[in-house]
């Protein structure tokens, strides 16, 4: 990014794994953060953590599994909070279980938490960041995007489906100024791995960090602006699990 221009962005999922990770890398580096997820008691814990950086830090709660509500939830975060010059779309979760056994109500949700309500948070940032002709919106896809796991098949869907949007967008917003980038992780340890929707028993101790994918998503952001990497795969050392 231009070091005249504003540093502001909007962190979804901000408090836990690599959401929360995300908010303290960019603090850290100078951006003012607006940060999203349910809990406001956790996230009100990043903003204090925060208070030493000397950036301006908010938290807001919204349930961004309730689709139906997320676009006026954003917008009013938003009108708050004031433009945004990146939007980083951490939010999401996870699940297993046979695409033959699932029920429609278990696949509503993890297309609407993962799919979905990052399609309303995006429509909410596009025309301010139309009218300024700057921005970045970063997507955190998976590798399950890319590759087929048994039991993985709605989370798979809902991060290729993710890698799409992403790409149709890039080329929608080029001509506005807008850079769209998809990062593709490998297994990272978080919190998803102790969900009541994820039965695995892998090694976490060889997972990425929250941090290390923190560091790669700020790195695509502050990249100058006639650059863009649009598509990031970022795996463990020891591949995919």
């Amino acid at each position: 990014m231009n070091p005249s221009t504003p540093h502001r962005a909007l962190i979804t999922g901000a408090s836990s794994g690599i959401g929360r990770a995300t908010a303290i890398a960019f603090a850290k580096s100078g951006f003012d953060v607006a940060l999203v997820s349910r809990s406001l008691e956790k996230l009100q814990a990043v903003v204090a953590e925060l208070a030493d950086t000397g950036i301006k830090a908010k938290a807001y709660a919204v349930d961004l599994a309730d689709v139906d509500h997320v676009s006026a939830e954003i917008h009013q975060v938003l009108a708050d909070f004031g433009t945004v010059d990146v939007l980083v779309n951490c939010a999401g979760m996870g699940y297993t279980g046979s695409l033959a056994t699932m029920s429609l109500a278990d696949w509503q949700q993890v297309i609407g938490l993962n799919l979905t309500s990052i399609f309303q948070c995006i429509q909410a940032v596009l025309p301010d960041m139309r009218q300024q002709h700057r921005g970045t919106i970063v997507n955190i896809a998976s590798i399950a995007g890319k590759s087929a796991f048994p039991d993985w098949g709605a989370y798979s869907v809902s991060k290729a489906g993710l890698m799409s949007l992403s790409r149709v967008l890039a080329v929608e917003e080029r001509a506005h100024g807008i850079r769209v980038v998809t990062v593709s992780p490998g297994a990272v340890n978080t919190a998803i791995w102790d969900t009541a929707t994820v039965q695995a028993d892998f090694d976490r101790s060889r997972m990425l960090t929250p941090e290390v994918v923190a560091q790669t998503i700020l790195n695509t952001v502050v990249l100058p602006e006639y650059a863009v990497i649009e598509d990031l795969t970022l795996m463990p050392s020891g591949g995919a699990f």
